[in-house]
This record gives C-alpha cells, sequence and structure tokens, in this order.
C-alpha cells in the first residue's frame, strides 16, 4: 500500500515524522560535556535507522544564550558553542545525504541586546536601525504602561542614551522588533533567503503568533495585522521553496489555526498549539499548580483539533518538547508499566492526522528525573523554587512541582549507551545523566523488536506505506468511556482502527467495530488478541482495505 501520490510536491510533510533535537544536550563531540553539531552528525546514521524525514534544530544561531538561544545575536552565524557555520552547512548536507531535511529554529519577535541592529538602535532616535525595536517616550521610573514581561518585571526598559523606553515580552535582554517597519522586514525575509539558498529545509518559529504586538493596546498575540505579517513573510520567503513551516502559537483556537495553516499555502503549514498540554494544572494557576490530567477533557480537545481542521488545516502532533516534561513520566506509567505505556502513548499520537514530532529520547522511553535542587540548571526551575520557599511552601511541596514539570526534565543528555555518561560526551556534562541510562539506553533497543524504538520505527514507516495516516477523516468512537481512547480513520479505500487503554487497569470495551477481518498493525503487548477486554496501557491499531464494488 505504499503512497506514491505525486500529485503534491509541496505537501511532504504531510507524510513525513519529524525529530526535534536539543543541540546541547544530544551529542558531544569534543568532550567539553555540551553537545554539538558534529556530534549531530555523528549520529545520522541512528536517525536515519529510526526512519524520520526532517530534523527541527533548537536554537543554534549565535546568542549570548541569555534564554538558551532564543536571544539571537546572529542571525547568520552559529553559535561557537555548538560549532561554526562551516559545519552548520556540513550537517545540511550529511543530512540530505540520510533523506534528512534540517528545520531551523528562527526566533523573528525579538532579537538580543547585542545584536548589532539594537546596539546601532540605542545610539540615538536618528539612527536608521532605531525603529527596528519598539520605543515609547517617557521618563525614568515612569513606565508607559503597566504592561509585564513573561520572564517577570515590567515589559519596558529605560535607555538614557534616547530617553525612551524600550519593549520587551521576555527577557530585558530580549528587544521585540518592531514588525511595522518595512525595512526590518525585509532585512527578516533577507535572512531567512540566505538560509534557504544554504539548502535548509525549513523553519520553526518561536513565538510567532506576538510579531503583530500593539503594546499601547496591551495586546501582544494574535495582533490586528498578524495574519498580514504572515502572508508577506510566506510570499517572500517560503512559497521560494519545498519547506515545512511551523509556528508556535500558544494562543491559537481551531479557527487561528485553519488561518495559519490554510491549504492554499498562504501563511505556515501548521502550528503547535497547546490546548491539551495544559490540562494537568489547576485552572488559572501556574504549570507548577498540579492537578490529575482530565481524561475526558483530553479525549474532546483531541476529537476537537481533528474534526475541525480536517480539510481545512493542518494539526502537529506531539506529547513531548524542550519546554516540557517526558511523557512517559507524565501521563503514562515510568515504573512497571513504562515500556507498554510509552508505547500507547506513540501508537495513540502517530495514528492521528497531522505531522508527529518526536522529541529526542522519547523515542526511546526516557523519563523525567528527581535530582536535588542544586543539581538543576533550567532558571525557571531555579527561579520557581526561591519564589516559593519566599511564599511560604515546604521544600517538599516545591519539589514535587519540579519533578513533574522542569523542562530539565527533558534537557538531560540523550541516552545513547550503558557506558561513561551513557555515551553523551568523554567530558563533564553540562546537566546531569539520568542515573537510569544502564536500563534506557538506544543502544539496547536497537535491533530488539519489542522495544519501544523498534515500535516508533515501525510507526513511522506505516504513515509513508498508507495513505489513511494522512488523508483519513477522524471519528471518536466510546466517547464516554473513563479508560479507553479509540478512533477510526478512514478514507475511500482503507480504515485505520486505533484503540488504547490509557490506565494500568485491565479495562472491557465493546465496539461496534468488527475487527476480525481486519489486520494488526501494531500493538505494545506480544500476545495481542482480539476480544473486549485491553491490559493496563494495552494499545492495538488496524487496518482494514474496504471493499470495492
Amino acid at each position: 500500500m505504499r503512497n506514491d501520490d505525486k500529485t503534491d510536491e509541496r505537501k511532504w510533510w504531510k507524510h513525513a515524522v519529524i525529530y526535534q533535537i536539543y543541540p546541547r544536550s544530544f551529542a558531544d563531540s569534543n568532550g567539553d560535556g555540551i553537545g554539538d553539531l558534529q556530534g549531530i552528525i555523528e549520529k545520522l546514521d541512528y536517525l536515519e535507522t529510526l526512519g524520520i524525514d526532517a530534523i527541527w534544530l533548537s536554537p543554534v544561531c549565535k546568542s549570548p544564550q541569555d534564554d538558551n538561544g532564543y536571544d539571537i545575536s546572529d542571525y547568520r552565524d552559529i553559535d561557537p558553542m555548538f560549532g561554526t557555520l562551516a559545519d552548520m552547512e556540513g550537517l545540511i548536507r550529511e543530512a540530505e545525504k540520510h533523506h534528512i531535511r534540517i528545520i531551523m529554529d528562527l526566533v523573528l519577535n525579538h532579537s538580543s541586546d547585542e545584536h548589532y541592529w539594537f546596539q546601532e538602535a540605542k545610539k540615538s532616535r536618528e539612527n536608521s536601525y532605531h525603529d527596528y525595536y519598539v520605543w515609547r517616550d517617557g521618563v525614568e521610573g515612569a513606565y508607559p504602561n503597566d504592561m509585564r514581561a513573561a520572564f517577570g518585571g515590567s515589559a519596558w526598559e529605560w535607555v538614557p542614551e534616547v530617553q525612551q523606553y524600550y519593549f520587551h515580552q521576555f527577557s530585558t535582554k530580549q528587544p521585540d522588533l518592531n514588525w511595522e517597519n518595512p525595512k526590518l522586514r525585509q532585512e527578516i525575509y533577507d535572512m531567512i533567503n540566505w538560509w534557504i539558498e544554504k539548502g535548509v529545509g525549513g523553519f520553526r518559529l518561536d513565538v510567532i503568533d506576538q510579531i503583530a504586538k500593539e503594546p499601547d493596546q496591551k495586546i501582544t498575540n494574535n495582533g490586528p495585522r498578524l495574519h498580514e505579517y504572515l502572508r508577506e513573510l510566506s510570499k517572500e520567503t517560503f512559497q521560494k521553496a519545498d519547506l515545512v513551516t511551523v509556528g508556535e502559537a500558544w494562543g491559537a483556537t481551531t479557527e487561528l489555526a485553519k488561518l495559519y495553516s490554510n491549504p492554499d499555502n498562504s501563511e505556515l503549514s501548521m502550528v503547535f498549539q497547546f490546548e491539551h498540554i495544559c490540562l494537568d494544572q489547576i485552572e488559572g494557576k501556574e504549570k507548577w499548580d498540579l492537578a490529575p490530567l482530565p481524561f475526558m477533557k483530553l479525549k474532546e480537545v483531541f476529537r476537537r483539533w481533528q474534526m475541525e481542521l480536517y480539510g481545512k488545516g493542518w494539526n502537529s502532533l506531539f506529547w513531548n518538547n524542550h519546554d516540557l516534561p517526558r511523557i512517559v513520566s507524565r501521563w503514562g506509567n515510568d515504573g512497571q508499566y513504562r515500556v507498554e505505556s510509552a508505547k500507547m502513548l506513540a501508537i495513540l499520537l502517530h495514528g492521528l492526522q497531522g505531522t508527529p514530532y518526536i522529541y529526542q529520547g522519547e523515542e526511546l522511553g526516557m523519563t523525567n528525573v528527581q535530582y536535588e535542587i542544586e543539581d538543576y540548571r533550567d532558571i525557571e526551575t531555579l527561579n520557581l523554587y526561591q519564589e516559593r520557599l519566599e511564599k511560604g511552601y515546604s521544600k517538599e511541596e516545591i519539589m514535587r512541582s519540579i519533578y513533574a514539570k522542569s523542562r530539565d526534565n527533558a534537557r538531560t543528555p540523550m541516552q545513547w549507551n550503558d557506558g561513561e555518561n551513557a555515551g553523551f560526551t568523554k567530558g563533564t556534562p553540562w546537566l546531569k545523566i539520568n542515573p537510569n541510562y544502564k536500563e534506557i539506553h538506544a543502544e539496547g533497543q536497537i535491533g530488539d523488536e519489542n522495544s519501544i524504538f523498534s515500535c516508533y520505527q515501525k510507526l513511522i514507516w506505516l504513515r509513508k506505506e498508507y495513505p489513511v495516516f494522512v488523508d483519513g477523516d477522524f471519528r471518536m468512537l466510546l466517547e464516554n468511556d473513563e479508560n479507553v481512547f479509540a478512533y477510526t480513520r478512514t478514507n475511500t479505500d482503507s480504515r485505520l482502527l486505533v484503540i488504547c487503554n490509557f490506565y494500568d487497569t485491565t479495562v472491557s470495551y465493546s465496539l461496534e467495530e468488527d475487527v476480525s477481518d481486519m489486520e494488526l498493525l501494531v500493538s505494545n503487548y506480544q500476545d495481542a488478541d482480539q476480544t473486549g477486554v485491553l491490559r493496563p496501557y494495552e494499545a492495538r491499531m488496524y487496518w482494514k482495505q474496504k471493499d470495492r464494488e
């Protein structure tokens, strides 16, 4: 059932699976304890074996690293921490030999305050770069308004040289760019086209829904000119090549997503939306305020995004990224049923319509960590610890939140083997290795047909073999079942059925679907039967060719 449809070459990403690499933690080639571009090149064979089509590379552009590379000081150079521009060009070339495209992470809402543009902009109001940023007149100590930055404090910073405030939605070292300035926009387009010429396969666009901010109206995301800017950006850059583009849009709704990912290719390929990811926290509180996952709500969120974007947009599918805890620890079971629950979560997600994203180590079932506070490196985590101590929270309560939600859960070095430092580095790793690397590592899973790695490998292969993964419609089954997530995907030729037990108890279910004449494509138990019972975290995926009249 190979999918040989070549009628729409621009949509290769609908059949693709994308793998996110956090370069600092992936593979260290020079022994300094920090992952680098040459390390990624050395692991391309592994990624080709897994079967992925593209690598989304977390930021590698030159940066003071105030915000882990999301503060770019030179969009056309590589940070020395990761290597050189020649290394980046080499990665693009070598990845292509392995049939893998490179997706760059670009930050277009703001730059570093060490960027040449900003260094010039703050010299005088007459400087040609001054209007590349968002300034307001004022008096020192009297802010233009009471807007707050995401990282704390006022969103306004005083610059004595020009007697003005600049606007920053994040760190004071991340001044917001002024997209109302056409010269600034052209600079950005020229830079993107420069990278396209170097052969990149696409871009992930950080907080792209915030570029049309209007601070005087206290508007940060989804500003009135946002889609105008995105259409111009796409026309001037993305539409000139065969690219995938994905925008980070925390405020996206299904209606907005239809604009972002309109099939007419006028804006982006898809967006990352986070509605499902925010479910396990107390409503109206911070992510650290933990709540049990409302499973029925999770089902409803997935159903709505699958059905409302069908034929009108495109979904991104993900459980993990560099800012999120490990999914097997979060909503699976990283103890007795680690293997079964990791596979279940993979089968559930990869059967949906959209482009799946795998975060490094997810394909191995890597887990969260529980360090002492002094072993954490994430600034958000360390700030949270101090803030909550001062507010009177107990250390145990704070650490429980950190164990569940710290970004360092995702950033522990990749576990390649059971040798020194899990094979990540010959030096001292920048962040401690997860102590369970002796049991969980790539070397122990490649070639094992029952491993989590092999399950992901099979799911990636199936997406390329069966068109129903890409074009089938979605129907939720057992909508009121509080344990089972089941659905069908159906196109003109075939039908896919996915049944998943989301919990650690054996449950019964009853489906109208007859699976006796369906092929079992993948399951997470070796002896999968076809009765109305699911064992803990059991997942099965069936397929059937439709009868032709």
